[in-house]
C-alpha cells in the first residue's frame, strides 16, 4: 500500500530539510507552501517533493487540502519541525506492507528542548493521529489542537516516537505562546466559553502542579521546570485573553481560519 507524506510550510528553510530527509522512503511527498519568502520551496523540490503554492486557509483546511491533492489514500501528515526516526519509519512501512488493521494510527511525540529530550510534563507522550486513510479521516477544523478525526473505527497506536523540535530557544517559545493563546481564546469565545479573573488566577498553579509533579516534569531537570512554568503561563494568558474578549476589550478577528499566521508549525500546546 502506497503512502503520501504531507507537509504544510511557510518560511521553513531552517527546518524542512531535516523533515524531508526523514521521509525519503515514502512513495510521495507533497509540500503545500503558503508563499514562503525563503528557500523552503527550493529545498523541498531538491528532495523530490511535489510543491503546491496555496494561499493560507487555516491550519486544518491547509492540511486537508494537502491530503486532497495527494496521489495516495494513505497519508502521513508531518510538520517541518518534526523528524521520523528510522524505527518509526520501519513500523509504518510494516503496517502498510502487511495491510492496516485500522483506518488511522496515532503515535507518541517526543520533543527536544533546551538540549534534551523531554519525557515528562504535558509534552509526553503527546499522542498525535497523523497516519490515516483520507477516505475516512480529516483534520477537524479547530484553530488550535487541530487533529485528525476518523468517521469510522478507532485508531491504532504505534510504539515509536515522532521526534519534534518545537522551539529554537525560550524567546521563540514565549512568542509562540502569545500567538496560540490568541487563537485558543478566540476559539473558546466562539464556542460560548466564558471566564473570570479568579479562574485565571486559580488554573495556572494547578497546571504547574500537573506538569511538574503529576506528570513528572521534575525528572527533566531545569528544562522540565521551565516547561511547567511556561505551560502555566499559557493557561493564564489564554484565560486573560478570553476575559478581554467577553468584556469587549479585545476584538475577535476570527483569525484562526483566514489570517496567514507567522507559524504554520504545530508547537506543544497545553490544554
Amino acid at each position: 500500500m502506497k503512502l503520501t507524506v504531507t507537509v504544510i510550510t511557510r518560511n521553513e528553510a531552517a527546518n524542512i530539510e531535516g523533515a524531508l530527509q526523514s521521509v525519503t522512503w515514502a512513495d510521495e511527498i507533497v509540500v503545500v507552501d503558503s508563499h514562503s519568502a525563503d528557500d523552503t520551496v527550493a529545498i523541498a523540490r531538491r528532495y523530490g517533493a511535489r510543491v503546491d503554492v496555496h494561499e493560507w486557509v487555516g491550519y486544518s483546511a491547509q492540511r486537508n487540502y494537502a491530503a486532497e491533492i495527494a496521489s495516495n489514500d494513505w497519508v502521513f501528515a508531518i510538520d517541518a519541525d518534526e523528524r521520523v526516526s528510522s524505527a518509526l519509519a520501519q513500523e509504518i512501512q510494516k503496517i502498510l506492507r502487511e495491510g492496516p488493521t485500522a483506518n488511522g494510527y496515532r503515535m507518541p511525540r517526543l520533543s527536544f528542548y533546551l538540549g534534551r529530550w523531554i519525557r515528562g510534563t504535558d509534552w509526553y507522550p503527546d499522542y498525535q493521529l497523523r497516519l490515516y486513510d483520507r477516505r475516512v479521516g480529516q483534520f477537524n477544523g479547530k484553530r488550535v489542537h487541530e487533529s485528525v478525526e476518523l468517521s469510522s473505527g478507532s485508531p491504532g497506536t504505534l510504539r515509536h516516537d515522532l521526534q519534534h523540535y518545537p522551539y529554537r530557544d525560550i524567546s521563540d517559545h514565549v512568542t509562540s505562546i502569545d500567538h496560540y493563546t490568541t487563537l485558543a481564546a478566540e476559539e473558546w469565545f466562539a464556542e460560548g466559553r466564558r471566564t473570570s479573573p479568579l479562574e485565571a488566577a486559580l488554573h495556572p498553579p494547578a497546571a504547574f502542579l500537573r506538569n511538574f509533579v503529576m506528570r513528572r516534569g521534575f525528572r527533566d531537570g531545569t528544562a522540565g521546570f521551565l516547561i511547567s512554568i511556561l505551560n502555566s503561563y499559557y493557561v493564564f494568558l489564554k484565560l486573560l485573553k478570553l476575559w478581554e474578549l467577553q468584556k469587549g476589550l479585545r476584538d475577535s478577528t476570527e483569525a484562526g481560519t483566514t489570517r496567514r499566521p507567522k507559524f504554520e508549525r504545530r508547537p506543544n500546546i497545553p490544554v
